[in-house]
Parts: C-alpha cells; structure tokens; sequence
C-alpha cells in the first residue's frame, strides 16, 4: 500500500494525511496499431504517473495520485471498433466533478496528467480559470521529450511508433502483441497525404479521419522501439516533473500564486 497511491491506500491512512497536491491521469481506449494495447494510454498515464509521484513523496512532496481515466476523446477514431468516445465537453464535465471532489477534500493544486493526444483540456483550465477554488496545472508528457528527442529515438513518431511501444516494452511488455519470430505484429505506422498541402505542411489543421491518415491506427515506425529508450524517457519524464511536484508541493497559495 502506498499512501501517495489513491487506489492502494486505506481510510485509515488517507483520514490522518494531509495532501497538497493531487495528479489526475487522463487516458483513453483506442487501437494502437497491431501490437498495443487499446489501454496504453491508460497504462501509460499510470505508470508515469506512479513514477513522478513516487518520486516527488520521496523527496517529502504531500502528493497523491488519483486512478487514470480510462476514456477519452475518440471522435475521430470512431471508425475502428470499440474505440471508446467521450466527447470533450463530456470529459469536461467529469473531470470538473473530480476537481469539485478535491476541493472537497481540501486540495487545491491539482496536475492533470495527460495521455492522450485527442483530449484537449487547455479549454477547460481557461474555462475553469477563477470559477474554482483550485489552482489547475496541465502536462502533455510527451511534450517533455521534445528537446531530448533525437538523443533517444530514431524514429518521428505520433502514435502507437517508436515512442509509445518503448515505454511499453519497459513498464508493461507483457501487453504487446508479437509475431512467431519475437518481432512486433505491427505495420510501419506509414500515414497517408492528404490532397492539400496546406494540411501536410500544418498551415491549416482538422480533427484526422484516422480510418484514412492510418492502416491500422499506427502513425509511427514501431519497430526500432527498445525497452531501454523506454526507460531513457521515463527517467527524463521523472527528472522533469518530480521537481515541479515537490515544488508545488510546498508552495503557498497567496494572491501572487503560481507567480
């Protein structure tokens, strides 16, 4: 039982805890490619979750972490089957309850965690902003990499590729999907042009048909993924936000916060 972890610990240690701040992972159940799960970002959100709150107790930050939403914002997946869809002013509404839960509970600094490329929760923080009572912080983790991308991976990647089957391979490898030879039971996550350059380029953008842009729901080369780019980004992911945890942790709210 870890009394930073909401889903193990007990009443009897969560009624004698005070915490400062809580980490809510937002995940989603949608294919990736052949050979992940449909929960990986649900097992994602989890397990980075795990780590930086582990972290971040270690150093005497007052954290908990709140059990991932599984369900995100499917819209433009609904052509593959049982790619589970909640509409964003729906995901809205949930996560809002759970913030109105934790105000309840006397926390007001909550992280929402995010998993999942198509739940777009910068909307709700600006919606949110001075109608709670609770100071709401967002991270896209895959944004961290961003400056340390090419010292790990080969690979561009967007879903199901390089990236995500890595971190796969070293926190839940038993969830892939391999072929007789040990190999991954994937394509190359090849995604098709669109007739305008403007979108290709990103000049101009839509929610993506991700029946017609992929095969098999893999945006990404898979194959040059190892469990220890996984574990490489998952230190950096760790470094980055265990800090911040621990910082918010003790941080005072007064009329000047976060500033």
């Amino acid at each position: 039982m870890q009394p930073w972890k909401l889903s193990e610990a007990t009443y009897g240690q969560i009624k004698s805890a005070h915490y400062e701040v809580a980490v809510l992972p937002c995940g989603a159940t949608e294919p990736h490619n052949l050979h992940l799960p449909y929960g990986t970002d649900v097992c994602e959100g989890t397990v980075i979750g795990e780590q930086i709150c582990e972290a971040a107790a270690k150093q005497g930050a007052k954290v908990i972490l709140l059990p991932t939403i599984p369900y995100g914002t499917e819209t433009n997946q609904r052509e593959f089957p049982l790619s589970m869809n909640i509409n964003p002013s729906t995901l809205y509404a949930v996560i809002t309850d759970l913030i109105d839960s934790l105000i309840q509970s006397g926390i007001h600094k909550i992280v929402l965690l995010n998993s999942h490329g198509g739940n777009e929760l910068k909307p709700l923080l600006r919606e949110l902003y001075g109608q709670k009572n609770a100071h709401l912080f967002l991270c896209f983790w895959p944004v961290l990499l961003r400056d340390v991308y090419q010292r790990i991976f080969e690979h561009p990647d967007d879903h199901a590729g390089e990236v995500e089957t890595s971190l796969a391979l070293a926190f839940f490898p038993d969830h892939i999907a391999r072929t007789p030879d040990g190999g991954f039971a994937a394509d190359d996550g090849v995604t098709a042009k669109s007739r305008f350059q403007a979108l290709d380029e990103g000049w101009v953008s839509i929610t993506r048909p991700w029946h017609l842009l992929t095969t098999n729901s893999g945006s990404g080369y898979p194959h040059a993924a190892t469990a220890e780019k996984g574990r490489a980004a998952m230190d950096v992911i760790v470094e980055r936000v265990a800090p911040f945890l621990v910082e918010l942790s003790n941080s005072k709210i007064d009329e000047r916060f976060p500033f």
